[in-house]
């Protein structure tokens, strides 16, 4: 099988879908499939291109799989005519140099957002007579509109949704990483054939016994209880809510507050936290994502945070989390909230209850053995039902019986 993956976002960025697509990658090689990743220049979340790499393009061989990287315009802000310069740019580049360099194909898979990278993924799908599989990790326009973007009836909503449909219609098949995103699309495109492409984790990479206190020596003092956010610094994540929290527990000394990442919304974060004058916060800079997993095994309780409801976003890291048997604080809404109550493996809150999220603060850190319990429960669905190894395979399978 010859399997092609289409995607603004790749290692040796850090994030979710950079981490996802590229294991995803890897196990499809491993079967001895030929694999192509047709990506953009790294530069997220910093909006500046990684030392090493820019020009045009650059092209090279790891672990079986041919990366293709083309020119992208970098930045960070939020402003719409700017970050629509640096979607389009990538979806310019990877639709020229693509129409060059892509090798015959057998499978397409573009990952959406950004919705408009379905443009170039629908012009290479004809050119290479790829079956094209649209992948969404979350619906857009819609998530848009829920993180106040894009305002419903304008213009840009209008063209967004068409556009959306056309990427829907052409594509051979959809694939979401959560039910409630299939369920949505299904809903509107009855014609629509899906498949539930999870999210997960990787079970070998990520497990309780990557303890260090070395590493929590770095965190925190001996005796305090670390409460821990690895990922993203974004809109979307709402971590202010975090630093509510602390603010609120800023009298018990024997918690500490850390956050590892970065992102757009940082320095508004780390502004804030002087202001309160959180002595029990601290912030670290981003870690290469193979040196993650022992941070996480190595906290006491891991929060996974989203500023309000959006439909059918799940987290991926509340199962890195759930892999290194660690209790998770959840503040969201919908599937991943399900997610961690169906295996009781945390507790959730729901967005912006600063006082529920003060209460399952003081709950885990009152009850080792129910953080024990929460950890434990975690790992054993981690294992059964979001191990990566399991997901490719099934994935791959698939698509390996419909050639």
């Amino acid at each position: 099988m010859n399997f092609t993956i289409l995607t603004q976002y790749y290692p040796p960025e850090i994030g979710a879908p950079q981490a996802r697509l590229s294991e995803l990658a890897r196990r499809i090689a491993d079967r001895g499939n030929k694999v192509t990743i047709l990506t953009a220049m790294p530069n997220y979340p910093t909006g500046r291109i990684y030392p090493g790499y820019g020009g045009l393009i650059t092209r090279e061989d790891k672990q079986g799989i041919t990366l293709i990287r083309t020119a992208i315009y970098p930045t960070q802000t939020a402003r719409f005519a700017l970050r629509m310069l640096n979607y389009m740019s990538f979806v310019a580049s990877s639709a020229v140099f693509g129409s060059a360099l892509l090798p015959p194909t057998d499978y397409l898979l573009v990952e959406s957002p950004p919705l408009f990278l379905g443009l170039s993924a629908i012009w290479l799908s004809i050119i290479r007579r790829a079956r094209l599989i649209f992948n969404v990790s979350d619906l857009w326009p819609e998530s848009a509109v829920q993180l106040g973007i894009v305002q419903t009836g304008t213009l840009s909503h209008r063209l967004a949704s068409s556009l959306e449909a056309l990427c829907y219609k052409r594509a051979w098949l959809v694939t979401g990483q959560s039910r409630t995103i299939l369920q949505d699309i299904e809903q509107r495109f009855p014609n629509v054939k899906t498949y539930h492409l999870s999210n997960g984790a990787d079970t070998s990479r990520f497990h309780p016994q990557l303890y260090s206190q070395e590493i929590r020596s770095t965190l925190s003092q001996p005796d305090k209880l670390i409460v821990l956010y690895a990922g993203l610094h974004g809109l979307a994540q709402g971590l202010d809510q975090i630093l509510d929290a602390a603010n609120a527990q800023s009298s018990d000394s024997t918690l500490q507050f850390v956050f590892i990442g970065d992102g757009p919304e940082k320095a508004q974060l780390m502004r804030k936290a002087d202001e309160l004058k959180l002595a029990n916060v601290k912030f670290l800079p981003p870690l290469p994502s193979s040196d993650i997993p022992p941070y996480i095994a190595s906290a006491d309780i891991i929060m996974v945070t989203l500023k309000k409801y959006i439909p059918g976003a799940v987290p991926s890291k509340i199962y890195e989390a759930m892999a290194s048997s660690r209790p998770v604080i959840l503040v969201a809404d919908g599937e991943a909230a399900a997610i961690i109550r169906d295996n009781d493996a945390g507790i959730v809150v729901r967005p912006g209850d600063t006082a529920g999220l003060g209460e399952a603060l003081r709950l885990l850190q009152n009850d080792p053995e129910l953080r024990t319990r929460l950890g434990t429960n975690g790992r054993h669905a981690a294992e059964k039902y979001f191990n990566r190894d399991l997901i490719a395979s099934q994935f791959s399978e698939y698509l390996e019986s419909r050639l």
